[in-house]
């Protein structure tokens, strides 16, 4: 079984990780969101794409959900001995190297997507990790500046530095618009038979790889059915404060709500949890399938039936 699943990072990392317990010979494709990714101390960092890659390859802070098991910070207080910002990114001495073997790779001139197949060398996460685009794309949060007007931040700023606690009147993905695919990207939608949106953030997660042209359309058009998870469950986020950004653009947090932002254009299924039982006619009134079923991820065998969940459906929407 093909399955291509668009990941953002802790949500989507956690998920794929019962995905590949619940199905361990599938050859599963994922598409990682780079609109997080940040270049700081001269280095592009890409949290997403390593959350992913550090969670399945057993490297990662189990109590965080990113960043490295065993860390320390020498490097980070070294630089904040210096002056030298910013203190509020905790990039740890282990990550550093991560961070620093990419941006040497990427300076010689490989590609992102090279440079990523080439770091799960060492990880082996057992899945083939895909950035969204090799373009830089980086997501931007237009907020209330100091003077009363308005200014756009970066979305790591919003979400790390600010914690997401002013109000966001626009999610930008900035660069999207010209970027393309990364190398495999379109291939692997096409030949999938089951195309898998995780609990990640639907607007800047999932949404920042559907707007990368061409991603949505070949989503929308695939053969195989497209099955998400609601990351809501009793009108609050599961996890961090998708609710900030959902109301930026327009969405109330709910799972019903969330599955209608997709659109019966592109989702086929939606899983809700069981809490959220009544939200299923709506959903199905918006010509998508809908199931209750348990969606806390409150370890592997929980999520690996999350994900046995989401296949039966898919079978269930192909039949």
């Amino acid at each position: 079984m093909r399955i291509v699943v668009l990941a953002g990072g802790i949500g989507g990392a956690r998920f794929l990780r019962g995905l590949k317990s619940a199905v361990p010979d599938a050859d599963i494709t994922v598409i990682g969101n780079t609109g997080d990714d940040i270049h700081l101390f001269g280095l592009k960092v890409c949290p997403d794409l390593d959350t992913v890659m550090y969670t399945l390859g057993g490297g990662i802070h189990e109590e965080q959900g990113w960043g490295r098991a065993g860390e320390t910070f020498a490097v980070k207080e070294e630089l904040a001995a210096y002056g030298v910002g910013p203190e509020w990114f905790g990039l740890g001495d282990r990550d550093f190297a991560t961070h620093i073997v990419r941006t040497r790779m990427i300076s010689a001139g490989y590609p992102l997507s090279a440079v990523t197949e080439a770091l799960c060398e060492r990880w082996k996460p057992g899945v083939r990790l895909l950035p969204m685009s090799d373009d830089r794309v980086e997501t931007h949060v237009l907020i209330d500046d100091e003077d009363g007007g308005r200014k756009a931040v970066h979305f790591q700023e919003y979400w790390v530095r600010l914690r997401a606690q002013v109000p966001a009147h626009a999610i930008v993905p900035v660069g999207a618009e010209q970027a393309e695919p990364a190398p495999g990207v379109l291939e692997a939608i096409g030949a999938a038979d089951v195309i898998l949106f995780p609990p990640s953030n639907p607007v800047v997660s999932v949404g920042t790889i559907l707007s990368v042209p061409g991603v949505r359309e070949a989503v929308a058009g695939a053969a195989a059915p497209v099955v998400g998870l609601s990351p809501i469950v009793g009108d609050a986020p599961v996890r961090g404060m998708a609710d900030k950004v959902l109301a930026a653009v327009g969405v109330e947090s709910t799972a019903g709500a969330v599955a209608r932002h997709y659109g019966a254009g592109l989702l086929d299924g939606w899983l809700v949890d069981t809490v959220d039982a009544a939200e299923a006619a709506g959903v199905e009134a918006a010509g998508i399938r809908c199931r209750a079923v348990p969606l806390m991820m409150t370890d592997i065998e929980a999520t690996a039936r999350m994900a046995a969940e989401a296949l039966a459906l898919a079978e269930e929407v192909r039949a």
